[in-house]
């Protein structure tokens, strides 16, 4: 292991903000267009947060409205279902590349040996065997197609004991959601969904080093403590052994050279970034817009842009450290306690949040 953390690069403020806008394709503005530049998108952000929440637009379709030109609100579903390049999993329930599906089966194996499962088959012995039987008869079934039991406690998940048993079909990569009914979810059997080519899977080790960079690209430039903290090893073990599985894990991705160290102006802490985007931060930290995010249309200095109540950019507290913004997403707080507004959304301008908007005025 290296003696002292060793650091290529320090970036301004300024830097610092335009280079998490503009790794999750926002800044300078809109450079993707097309149904290849909505893959490119969503390979660019790594992953796309799906809400069913329609007041002026779901989330999901103002995060990409602000990335993709021309983006109509049909071009998701037809890519994710119709030309299966998306897949979307988890409990936050993001949509992410197709290829990245193989890593995605490690935490999915080791979701099927949770404490969860072992009571849910316990209370439930026949709910699983049913739903696969359902499937394979029938083909793709969404959750109102199953009979069910009645379920004694109360779950968002659902009212039937089939319904929680295809949430857990899905959590462990049993099932897979085929398609949408408006926002209604349709499963059918993995093997019928996943395209041949990206069924294989990845070793544990290899898994491991694809969240360690899958957080970092995230975030674009991501606090080391705040690396620690997101990739999850304190859900697997104790929290000792987590630390030094995760100090572990991000040393030989910083010794491998996928994974960089930088310094951000104010801050006394380590910072990470995927080291094959130092040459974009060099960039940006010389005063210049890097070739590869030149806008298609008008810039963020020429026409203002909306982000999405879960866009990565700014949700989550972010808005705060990064632009001195204060954002919070108050749709689902009691309506005495918001300041601004139900589906109130920050206003990007350039490089920094100018204002807040309820669309729905």
């Amino acid at each position: 292991m290296s003696d002292a953390p060793k650091h290529s690069l320090t970036l301004s403020r300024e830097t610092h903000r335009r280079a998490v806008l503009g790794l999750q394709g926002l800044w300078p503005r809109r450079r993707f267009a097309g149904d290849a530049g909505l893959s490119a998108a969503l390979r660019t952000m790594h992953a796309l947060q799906l809400d069913p929440l329609n007041v002026t637009g779901r989330s999901q379709d103002i995060a990409l409205y602000g990335r993709v030109l021309g983006y109509e609100p049909s071009a998701l579903p037809s890519m994710a279902y119709g030309r299966r390049e998306a897949f979307d999993y988890g409990n936050w329930l993001n949509l992410y590349p197709i290829e990245t599906f193989r890593y995605w089966r490690t935490p999915m194996r080791r979701a099927k040996q949770s404490k969860d499962l072992v009571a849910f088959l316990a209370k439930y012995p026949s709910a699983i065997r049913r739903v696969k039987r359902s499937l394979r008869a029938n083909g793709p079934m969404a959750n109102r197609d199953f009979a069910g039991g009645a379920v004694d406690e109360w779950s968002y998940r659902g009212r039937k004991d089939t319904a929680l048993a295809l949430h857990l079909m899905w959590l462990h990569g049993d099932v897979m959601i085929t398609e949408r009914r408006g926002f209604d979810r349709v499963y059918d059997l993995t093997e019928r969904v996943l395209p041949p080519e990206h069924a294989g899977r990845a070793s544990e080790r290899e898994a491991e080093a694809f969240f360690a960079q899958h957080v970092v690209a995230l975030h674009g430039v991501l606090r080391e403590k705040g690396w620690h903290s997101l990739t999850g090893f304190a859900q697997r073990v104790g929290r000792k052994a987590a630390a030094e599985r995760g100090a572990r894990v991000l040393e030989e991705a910083l010794e491998r050279g996928s994974i960089a160290r930088v310094r951000v102006e104010g801050s006394s802490e380590n910072w990470l970034t995927l080291a094959e985007t130092l040459p974009l931060l060099g960039e940006l930290e010389a005063g210049r817009v890097p070739d590869a995010w030149k806008p298609l249309g008008p810039s963020t200095e020429e026409e203002m842009t909306l982000l999405a109540p879960l866009d990565m950019a700014t949700a989550r507290g972010r808005a705060m450290p990064l632009f001195g913004f204060d954002y919070v997403w108050e749709v689902y707080k009691p309506a005495h306690l918001r300041r601004w507004g139900y589906y109130m959304l920050p206003v990007l301008w350039g490089d920094r949040l100018v204002a807040r908007v309820d669309p729905r005025f």
